[in-house]
């Protein structure tokens, strides 16, 4: 990519877009074209059509989709698959309208068969069965892959997908019920180590952040506590010979199934590596697939995850597994050998990760701004 080329990133504003938009400011680009959700609909055919003929991108980055946990998928399966289907189709035959230099499409691990050999290999996808909770988002973003394969195909176009692993870091998504795990965990025992030392203060700053179904730190105490209950963040009663009152968080399953975690600045940093260095006919007729996996290659249990962010949050409170809900598929490392060989390999460790997410939570502005030209390396 050309430093003063055109360049337009779908979803700039979420936690994947917007990374990607740090990465390539602090490359040296400038030259970028953005819109909002409120100013271009994706999922809108001809709207996208007519920003394409305005604007005329020479690169794109599709990271715009609607995203969620397991609870938000399996719940808003009809709107996970046409939604996610619109804004790709969209972009991505505007993009070939358009005569866009070059495209990356960004999917999820979850394309791959629940019962697949592990690490997940490229080869593996639609070699059977996907996992029944995110089907629907996981069908769609497969069609994406499929697309981009597909135009080059027929058309020529350098389109490239690329699948990354579970993400987290800044701008993420901290709705109890449509988050997914980490950012879940974070809010849950960081609001159970409120209840614990009885400081609402930071209670009521965080939901003034972040209201939960309407409840802002506003509301009073009864209202607070009946809406944090519902997502299963409650104080319990005192335990014998103690003064001290002890919270407990609720989670779902049984915490044994096993993921990968990726910060996003390590992400971005990724996909900008590979749409500077990896082509399309490299992709599809040189290493013979039809996208590359971005990781660690490294993975743990939910149950050990929990506790490492009950560690670094200082939550002393309980943690309730409730085995009655779904895990999800059990284990979805991922092989990222062909990325190591194309010469990017990650930076951060989840330890060290979570670390920094807590402290962006905490503190959202004076994060962002300390690290948008220094993306975390350490």
């Amino acid at each position: 990519m050309e430093l003063n080329a055109k360049i337009y990133i779908a979803g700039h504003n979420g936690m994947v877009g917007s990374a990607i938009h740090r990465n390539l400011i602090a490359k040296g680009y400038s030259n970028f074209v953005l819109r909002s959700f409120s100013e271009l609909d994706l999922t809108r055919q001809a709207d996208v059509e007519a920003f394409f003929e305005q604007e005329k991108p020479d690169y794109v980055f599709v990271a715009a989709a609607k995203v969620g946990g397991i609870v938000a998928n399996n719940t808003y399966r009809a709107q996970f698959i046409y939604e996610n289907l619109m804004i790709q189709n969209n972009i991505i035959h505007a993009a070939y309208l358009h005569k866009v230099k070059k495209l990356l499409f960004l999917g999820s691990s979850c394309i791959y068969p629940k019962n697949a050999p592990q690490p997940l290999k490229e080869e593996y996808l639609l070699t059977g069965l996907l996992e029944e909770t995110n089907e629907p988002y996981a069908i769609a973003k497969i069609a994406g892959i499929k697309m981009c394969e597909n135009y080059y195909r027929q058309y020529g176009c350098d389109f490239i997908s690329v699948m990354p692993t579970n993400l987290y870091g800044p701008n993420d998504n901290y709705d109890l019920e449509k988050s997914h795990v980490l950012p879940a965990l974070i809010r849950k025992m960081h609001l159970g180590k409120c209840l614990e030392q009885n400081d609402w203060d930071a209670i009521r700053t965080d939901l003034n952040k972040r209201p939960i179904e309407g409840v802002t730190g506003e509301h009073d105490r009864s209202e607070i506590q009946q809406v944090l209950e519902k997502y299963g963040v409650r104080l319990d009663q005192p335990i014998a010979n103690s003064q001290k009152p002890i919270a407990s968080v609720a989670l779902w399953g049984t915490g044994q199934v096993y993921r990968e975690f990726l910060h996003v600045n390590d992400m971005a940093g990724a996909c900008v590596h590979i749409m500077q260095t990896v082509s399309s006919k490299q992709l599809y007729t040189e290493l013979h697939q039809t996208h590359l996996n971005i990781g660690t290659g490294i993975d743990l249990t939910i149950r050990e995850l929990a506790e490492t962010v009950k560690q670094v949050v200082g939550f002393e409170g309980r943690l309730d597994w409730d085995d009655s809900k779904p895990n999800g598929t059990y284990k979805k490392q991922l092989d990222i050998k062909i990325l190591e060989k194309l010469g990017w390999r990650y930076k951060l460790k989840i330890s060290s990760g979570i670390k920094s997410l807590y402290i962006y939570y905490i503190s959202q502005e004076d994060y962002l701004n300390e690290n948008i030209n220094n993306p975390l390396d350490q």
